[in-house]
């Protein structure tokens, strides 16, 4: 038995749970997100609480078996309270701007990069190397977060680029080091 699948989700105030068949629909405050529900994983709603189940030991359903749980967790979390995400970007002249829903960044290249968020997100720049992103479903934020970070990662010797709010990276010696 999966040790996560198997948690019960309490359902926090001022969140709805609907179970329609094969699919969920969480509503609260921030707004409406909903869940496709694989076969062979089944999903309850008793007495403000969610039990997740699964039909058979099969490894596709135990691997769904723990993965729509905290689906459903995150879910809730969002339409309650919101997911957020932060972006560093760290270099000489590195910097992005904000106009309404297009982010252009300017990261060494011969050009500057614009990109189009999606218009679930909402993201804000906090300085010029510091970028918020705020979103009601977690999957879709993360996704693009780690889209705009793929533009220009933070490379091991200078640690120039974009990177997680309180990533760490490792750093390498160069070869000037070595004589």
């Amino acid at each position: 038995m999966s040790r996560i699948g198997k948690k019960i989700i309490v359902i926090p105030r001022g969140v709805k749970v609907a179970v329609n068949g094969d699919s969920v629909l969480v509503e609260g405050s921030k707004g409406k997100l909903s869940l496709a529900i694989p076969f062979g994983i089944f999903v309850e709603n008793k007495d403000e609480k969610v039990f997740v189940t699964r039909k058979s030991d099969i490894k596709q359903d135990r691997s769904n078996h723990g993965t729509i749980r905290a689906r459903l967790v995150n879910m809730m979390t969002g339409v309650s309270d919101g997911h957020k995400k932060k972006l560093e970007i760290q270099g000489i002249g590195f910097r992005a701007q904000v106009q309404g829903q297009k982010i252009t960044l300017n990261l060494g290249f011969s050009h500057p990069v614009e990109f189009v968020v999606p218009e679930n997100i909402a993201v804000k720049a906090v300085t010029p190397t510091e970028l918020e992103f705020d979103s009601i479903d977690n999957v879709i934020l993360g996704n693009t977060v780690a889209t705009i970070r793929k533009i220009k990662p933070p490379e091991p010797y200078k640690g120039k680029g974009i990177r997680y709010s309180g990533e760490i990276v490792k750093r390498k010696q160069g070869k000037s080091v070595t004589k």
